[in-house]
């Protein structure tokens, strides 16, 4: 197996020798013939695109639908490292959620000057949610958080997704895949289920309804069809067993929301939405929308309704917010953050600006409010003139960027072509909040398919590979 020693592999230690997790696995491997594998591979990706697990990618003209490439070697992880793991998020988001209740109401943190008042002109914080309660004050019912591995022991937050986070659809199906294509390796190792990830939103969101209702009515809320999540959001739908709605099939009347039916209007209690704020309500926000539900932000500021997630949780999860999370732990929980951020150069401050302008070679930039691998440098793998024509960019607006260290990501082994090579990962864990905050043994695990880079987003090349989180009873 081709392997670098700049990384952190984590499958093979720097002599070569299996770690302990990957034992019974590597063994697996040994007997099984690349050739083998690229059938498996081919059968998975015939098997995908039946199911119709596409993706659009915005801006191309084509509009072409992709299949996200599905490695079908796992990713594993033992209980230990999953448990640090899933504490790690779950405090973040619990601290998240009290932040976004505190910047809609007292805005005690800002007022302790733990974080700047800037904050509040991001256009994503929403004015129209100042003063509204929500239930059980939970802004963020679903945060997808990045993970990426240092080395043995250290992982870190690479960022925050609360507005409409998604891949959760690939940990599911991904899953599904594997168990079909290798029964046998289900027998050889004790690995956590996911595939109660539906259920366990489906509670949390009937449980943020409104009170008195005993049997709410939930909804999925997509753009369409066109959306690049569709899938998804129909998948997610079906599996929660609940009806994938438009903006067309619902309607606002006397401060309650209903869909239409065959037999007639059906009260709405949650939305679980996959629309973004400026969409979501045309006499609100963006008056030429033809996709959400003109007046439901009325209703939601009354207690009429309940969205999921909640409008106005894009300030959370913007890159500049990002920086003070570790803060916000403390200031809320009055707790140690166990999930540490990536060391963060803040670009509207002088000093951060000008020692990122000296080594931008060294530094990976982004917007603030940038995703999906777009309007970024990654500064060791571009060229002079890209650096020299993104730091015209950057002095022109120092406030929209942050700079971060190109991080050495940790390798998993891969299935390329039809040899085997690593490949550097993270991981999305969903974090789901409700009746309580927790997490689902797994996530979205992205791999970058091209040798040597670190940009694992789907729009960008990137993969989709299966996460195994080994049971305490596992002996490999």
């Amino acid at each position: 197996m081709a392997k670098t020693n700049t990384f952190f592999d984590e499958m093979t230690s720097g002599k070569d020798e299996i770690r302990s997790i990957y034992s019974a696995y590597s063994q697996w491997l040994k007997d099984t013939s690349n050739t083998q594998l690229k059938s498996k591979n081919q059968e998975a990706e015939l098997l995908f695109r039946r199911v119709g697990i596409t993706f659009n990618v915005y801006g191309e003209t084509d509009g072409a639908e992709r299949l996200i490439p599905f490695d079908i070697i796992p990713r594993l992880l033992s209980s230990k490292e999953w448990d640090f793991i899933s504490k790690g998020t779950i405090q973040r988001v619990k601290a998240l959620n009290m932040f976004l209740h505190d910047i809609y109401h007292d805005q005690l943190i800002i007022k302790e000057g733990l974080v700047p008042q800037s904050l509040l002109q991001n256009s994503q914080y929403r004015p129209e949610m100042f003063g509204v309660d929500v239930p059980n004050q939970i802004y963020a019912h679903i945060a997808g958080i990045d993970i990426v591995r240092i080395d043995e022991s250290q992982f870190y937050v690479l960022e925050d997704n609360l507005r409409t986070p998604s891949g959760v659809s690939y940990m599911l199906e991904n899953r599904k895949m594997m168990m079909r294509l290798f029964p046998e390796l289900f027998r050889r190792y004790s690995v956590a289920p996911v595939e109660h990830y539906p259920q366990v939103l489906l509670n949390n969101l009937r449980a943020v309804a409104q009170n008195g209702i005993e049997d709410p009515t939930v909804v999925l809320l997509t753009p369409g069809a066109y959306n690049s999540a569709y899938f998804e959001h129909a998948f997610i739908a079906q599996q929660m067993g609940i009806e994938l709605v438009e903006g067309k099939d619902l309607f606002v009347s006397k401060n309650s929301v209903y869909m239409k039916t065959t037999e007639g209007p059906r009260r709405v209690d949650v939305i679980y939405r996959r629309i973004d704020d400026d969409y979501i309500d045309p006499l609100a926000f963006n008056e030429i929308s033809m996709l959400g539900v003109p007046g439901l932000l009325s209703v939601y500021r009354e207690g009429g309704v309940t969205l999921a997630n909640a409008i106005g949780t894009g300030v959370a999860d913007d890159k500049a917010t990002y920086m003070y999370v570790p803060k916000m732990i403390e200031f809320y929980l009055n707790e140690k953050p166990i999930l540490e951020n990536v060391p963060t150069y803040d670009l509207s401050k002088e000093d951060d600006l000008q020692y990122t302008l000296s080594h931008l070679n060294e530094l990976v930039v982004k917007e603030v409010q940038g995703s999906g691998g777009y309007g970024m440098l990654v500064g060791p793998t571009s060229t002079k003139k890209e650096i020299e024509v993104f730091r015209e960019v950057i002095i022109k607006n120092p406030n929209n960027y942050i700079a971060q260290p190109t991080l050495s990501l940790s390798q998993c082994p891969t299935l390329i072509d039809e040899s085997i090579d690593s490949r550097h990962v993270d991981l999305r864990p969903f974090v789901l909040s409700g009746k309580e905050t927790s997490v689902v043994p797994g996530g979205l695990c992205r791999v970058a398919l091209k040798k040597g880079s670190l940009v694992v987003n789907s729009s960008q090349g990137g993969g989709t590979k299966d996460t195994w989180i080994l049971e305490k009873n596992h002996h490999a």
